[in-house]
């Protein structure tokens, strides 16, 4: 009778340029929504983690924001959280969608790379293969071929589920052995507040115009189950924006802006918690946070 392989357990992260499907890619592997995602780049702001169970594995999945050329303190930080997280882990997997040319942004963070994949392997991901025909994935394989020696290179959709699993067991076998880092049934590892957050931060980004995204944070100010009821929890946050200007753009005409983004928010909230949420908002300027060390503190970075 054949003995069961062996348990493996470990930590991969993907990287890659802003918007390169990371995080829903992040959430497909996982099964439920540990990341946020947007088409706004640079959506992703902190390492947050997600965790795959399987028979034969603990997988746990490092979302990293997009690597860029920063502009600010924050973008600075935002850097060094990425090469913080890929020096520690066991596999990364470099995200290039496969929608776009391979271009100097992706080149750079490959070039990063080469430093790590020295000791750690580094697998080619071509996500979002739903969007193109299949010959412009083979094209965009070779292409990045050529970016960086890769311990495998595999196509994915998020969207579709194509070869998510096979993603899975690549990176996998990347891992060493060893017992689960996780109690069964933990998905993340991020504090409920983080998440509840980033949530918040999440429906603010939906429709607003380019330049907001980057000036938004979120901070939970208070969070407690109302009394006398068992089934809601009163959560208190506020959006930071960097001007007044940027304030009107997120509250709206007489509120309704803001009062959507609560809505949806909220729905997201409730499934995450499990309970009734009622969810309080507010929008206060924080001038020019993303530049000024005691506010990016303040607000948790």
């Amino acid at each position: 009778m054949s003995t069961p392989p062996e348990h493996r357990s470990g930590f991969a992260c993907f990287v890659g340029r802003p918007n390169a499907g990371k995080s829903t890619l992040t959430n497909a592997l996982v099964g439920t929504k540990v990341a946020i995602t947007s088409s706004k780049p640079q959506t992703t702001r902190h390492a947050i983690r997600g965790i795959v169970h399987r028979p034969d594995a603990q997988l746990v999945i490092v979302d990293t924001p997009g690597l860029h050329r920063p502009r600010t303190l924050l973008g600075q930080r935002l850097n060094d959280v990425v090469r913080a997280t890929w020096s520690e882990v066991d596999v990364v997997g470099l995200c290039v969608p496969a929608d776009e040319r391979i271009g100097p942004g992706d080149r750079f963070i490959a070039g990063e790379l080469t430093k790590v994949a020295r000791r750690t392997p580094v697998v080619g991901v071509v996500t979002k293969t739903d969007l193109v025909p299949p010959e412009r994935v083979a094209e965009q394989l070779l292409a990045l071929e050529k970016v960086l020696d890769f311990a495998e290179l595999v196509p994915v959709s998020a969207v579709d589920g194509y070869q998510v699993g096979t993603l899975a067991d690549v990176l996998v076998g990347k891992l060493p052995e060893g017992p689960p880092l996780y109690p069964e049934g933990d998905l993340t590892d991020e504090p409920e507040q983080t998440l509840i957050a980033e949530l918040v931060r999440e429906a603010a980004l939906e429709g607003v115009r380019d330049e907001l995204p980057h000036s938004i944070a979120v901070t939970i100010e208070e969070m407690l189950p109302r009394e006398g009821r068992a089934d809601l929890v009163d959560i208190y946050a506020v959006v930071h924006v960097e001007r007044p200007s940027q304030k009107g753009i997120v509250l709206g005409h007489r509120g309704e802006r803001l009062k959507e983004v609560g809505t949806r928010a909220r729905r997201h909230i409730e499934a995450l918690l499990g309970s009734k949420v009622y969810l309080d908002l507010h929008v206060k300027v924080a001038k020019d946070w993303q530049r000024d060390p005691k506010q990016l503190r303040r607000l948790g970075f």
